[in-house]
């Protein structure tokens, strides 16, 4: 096909204005729309790609000259040879500009690019993560990540990173000797790429491929006395503690309440019931996930006769204020979590003797050994989560007489341990009475 059919720009300039649009030809698909005086001229290029015309803009004239247009058609030209289509070409060069413009900016805040580990994580942790559990939970989480993960593999795209490189990065918290936060690490590190994969930013989960390449968390436990000569022997040193007297109630009802020690230190005035005998605590301070908090119901705790008058003798102390076991401090904040482990040292039991904690591990050993309670009983009363919803809707409502026996019994051997009762054996199958 003819090309080059414009003398030059002088033929361009010579034109004179019409009332319609006219088209001037340059030949091999390149042409110039010619407009009303006032109007600007606008260069055309004309191509044929799989059976369909089209056409595309190469600019509007003084502003792109001929020479500058024939050298645009030329590159257009060379596209269609190749099979593709000069507008989505174009199309496809733009996006790539503005993605590049867009990656400026995050660079410029500080922030990982798009598609990168580091951002797919942040986004998961803002979308799903924090959604699902407790603030607590998931700013441990988020600082997990940016400490031990981001900076090795967090700029790195998601999709392009291998089981090695993930594996590189947990062994470096391996090697300072925190294998349970490696596995932690891991885990979390599987979410982010199960979430890529939902969300079409990766195919593959490399943590899967990690499962046997860690070494297994040391087994831990809180320590606990669970024999009842020992623990009778606990039981009178906290008697006889002479410390602060609310620091002695603390203990008392670490041992008769078989709540964990946050719990414990939380519980408000509002939430006791000493006619009825029943403390209640909301869903939100229990140790469940973020959806139970919001939607659960109230742990209910019993409260043997030996708790209540426990109760009954803190309200003189501290009955005018919203915590029963107000900071030394403030009584705006709740007695610190460090009260009953520092009480425990001061009579003697190191933390490998006896822990806050292993208050409850004493309790769910000895009143399932030595009292013959059924272990469903006790672990609705430890608020354990069960399997489903129906069986923890179960456990915390219609095991509630069983739960006050329990208590009522418990608190009862407790007396026993503490005065020196003679302590015996049980056979199998038989309960204390």
């Amino acid at each position: 096909m003819a090309r080059n059919l414009i003398a030059s720009d002088t033929t361009i300039r010579a034109l004179k204005a019409d009332t319609a649009p006219a088209r001037l030809n340059d030949g091999d698909g390149l042409y110039l729309l010619t407009f009303v005086k006032g109007g600007a001229h606008g260069w055309r290029f004309a191509y044929s790609l799989n059976g369909k015309r089209n056409n595309i803009s190469l600019g509007t004239y003084p502003d792109t000259g001929l020479g500058l247009a024939r050298t645009k058609a030329d590159e257009f030209r060379a596209l269609v040879s190749q099979g593709i289509d000069p507008s989505q070409a174009r199309q496809a060069s733009k996006a790539e500009q503005q993605r590049q413009q867009a990656e400026a900016k995050r660079a410029d805040k500080g922030l990982a690019p798009s598609g990168s580990f580091e951002a797919v994580a942040r986004e998961w942790l803002a979308h799903v993560h924090g959604a699902k559990v407790s603030p607590g939970h998931a700013e441990r989480t988020r600082v997990r990540l940016e400490q031990d993960v981001f900076p090795y593999i967090g700029r790195q795209p998601l999709a392009e990173i291998e089981p090695p490189e993930l594996l590189a990065a947990l062994r470096r918290i391996i090697d300072r000797g925190a294998i349970e936060t490696a596995h932690r690490a891991k885990d979390a590190c599987g979410q982010v790429f199960r979430y890529g994969i939902a969300s079409g930013q990766c195919v593959r989960n490399p943590a899967a491929d990690l499962r046997d390449a860690l070494p297994p968390v040391p087994t831990r436990h809180h320590a606990a006395i669970v024999d009842p000569v020992k623990a009778g022997e606990l039981l009178r040193a906290m008697a006889d503690y002479q410390g602060n007297p609310i620091t002695r109630a603390a203990l008392a009802l670490s041992a008769l309440l078989f709540l964990r020690p946050g719990e414990l230190r939380q519980i408000e005035s509002a939430w006791l019931d000493l006619a009825g005998a029943m403390l209640t605590i909301p869903a939100d301070m229990m140790k469940r996930t973020k959806d139970a908090k919001a939607n659960g119901t109230p742990h209910l705790v019993p409260l043997a006769p030996q708790a209540v008058a426990v109760f009954q003798d803190l309200q003189a102390l501290t009955g005018a204020g919203r915590y029963v076991f107000p900071s030394l401090l403030s009584d705006k904040r709740p007695m610190s979590e460090n009260t009953v482990r520092t009480a425990l040292r001061r009579l003697g039991y190191a933390n490998e003797d006896m822990t806050a904690h292993g208050f409850r591990a004493m309790a769910r050993t000895m009143a399932a050994e030595r009292l013959g309670i059924a272990p469903e009983v006790i672990e609705a009363q430890l608020a354990h989560t069960v399997g489903d919803a129906l069986g923890r809707a179960y456990n915390r409502t219609q095991y509630l007489d069983q739960r006050r026996e329990l208590m009522t019994k418990w608190a009862a051997y407790l007396d026993r341990l503490r005065t020196g009762a003679q302590v015996l054996p049980l056979r199998p199958g038989q309960a204390v009475a």
